[in-house]
């Protein structure tokens, strides 16, 4: 039972689980537009969520403790090398034109864990309201703009509309972390349930997913989507109502992660009936 809720643990510290989760949200992409599976894109993106999540969550620990690593912290920093490695292999695969448009969602990754410029104390994670802006947007380009660039379709009036349904699940979803964190987060944040208090945090959440509805049923897509969104639609504000500041370790780590895994998991099975 320990062997298992260490390898748990790893799945989860370093990255896999998130990475998992955006690799679903990419594929759901295809799913909406009909799109042709770029594997090579698709292991670029889940191998690069891999190693940009692990740069932001563990550069400033390695910076600092450099000397005293833990075991566990050194193993994920070999696994996210050997990620890096494969991240580099299938951006060699993919269209010169796709591989540029990763360039300011890198950026914005990078900007998020180190300070902006030298001689200034913040990075972009530190200024108030920023940090889950950049969190969606780089989850927008990565899960939504690649797949139509390296597909060579046009952003059109449809695609439009779900980059912006897509921003605001991202959004949503970063809501139970920020309830979570709430005893953590400095003041200066100034986080959404830091500023206008956790039940109405609840409700803002509640009115972006009643926009993503709206949304779902004006965005053109094939007909088999539609079932399998309202049970995401459903179970997303399940786990934002339940959501608390003692919350359970894996609540959001795991079950909000889970939610675009699950989304997948119904498109799958919805496409096979």
């Amino acid at each position: 039972m320990k062997v298992l809720k260490t390898v748990f643990d790893f799945y989860i510290n370093a990255s896999i689980h998130v990475a998992l989760a955006v690799y679903a949200f990419v594929r759901i992409t295809e799913f909406y537009f009909n799109l042709p599976c770029h594997q090579n894109l698709d292991f670029f993106i889940f191998f690069a969520t891999i190693t940009g999540y692990n740069f932001v969550k563990f550069s400033g620990v390695a910076k600092l403790h450099h000397r005293s690593l833990t075991n566990n912290l050194k193993i994920i920093q070999i696994f996210s090398l050997f990620c890096f490695v494969a991240m580099c292999y299938y951006a060699s695969k993919i269209q010169t034109e796709t591989l540029l448009f990763t360039v300011p969602f890198f950026l914005l990754t990078a900007l998020y864990a180190i300070p902006l410029l030298s001689g200034f104390e913040k990075n972009l994670r530190q200024i108030s309201h920023l940090k889950n802006i950049v969190i969606a947007l780089v989850w927008v380009g990565f899960t939504v703009l690649l797949s139509i660039i390296e597909s060579n379709k046009e952003l059109d009036f449809n695609i439009s509309l779900f980059l912006i349904q897509r921003f605001l699940i991202v959004l949503v979803l970063i809501l139970p972390f920020d309830i979570r964190d709430v005893k953590y987060d400095a003041i200066s944040l100034q986080t959404i349930p830091q500023k206008i208090g956790i039940e109405q945090t609840k409700r803002l959440g509640i009115i972006l997913m009643v926009i993503v509805l709206v949304l779902e049923y004006i965005i053109e897509s094939v007909a088999t989507v539609k079932s399998p969104f309202m049970l995401f639609f459903f179970m997303t504000i399940i786990l934002l109502m339940r959501a608390k500041t003692d919350q359970s370790k894996y609540y959001s780590s795991f079950w909000v992660e889970a939610i675009p895994v699950f989304w997948w998991l119904l498109l799958l099975g919805f496409d096979n009936f």
